[in-house]
Formats: C-alpha cells, sequence, structure tokens
C-alpha cells in the first residue's frame, strides 16, 4: 500500500492532490476521489514538472 500525504502545493485547499513516494517513482491522487486510484511517474518526469510549477509562479 502506497503511504499518501497532501501536497505542499495544495495549501490549505480541500480540493487536492496526494503524492506518495514509490522506488523511482511518484504517484498521484485526488483527495476527494481516492477510490478512483492514482496516477504514477517516474521521477524524472515528476521532477521536471515540480520545476516546471516552480519556475511559472
Amino acid at each position: 500500500m502506497h503511504q499518501f500525504r497532501k501536497s505542499g502545493y495544495s495549501a490549505n485547499e480541500s480540493a487536492c492532490v496526494e503524492v506518495a513516494d514509490l522506488p523511482g517513482a511518484s504517484a498521484v491522487r485526488d483527495t476527494m476521489n481516492r477510490s478512483s486510484g492514482h496516477l504514477e511517474f517516474p521521477s524524472g518526469a515528476w521532477a521536471a514538472f515540480l520545476r516546471a510549477l516552480k519556475d511559472d509562479r
């Protein structure tokens, strides 16, 4: 079972995402719809996505 935590990018919003660290990957799911499963991304792709978010601020 993955250990999910609320994303720091979600702040105090009720509509947010949760992330989990996996070996060589990250998993993301919708906090409000956990039963729908999650998406997994390779670590490099997830890191590039987070960099893009920071650059877009």
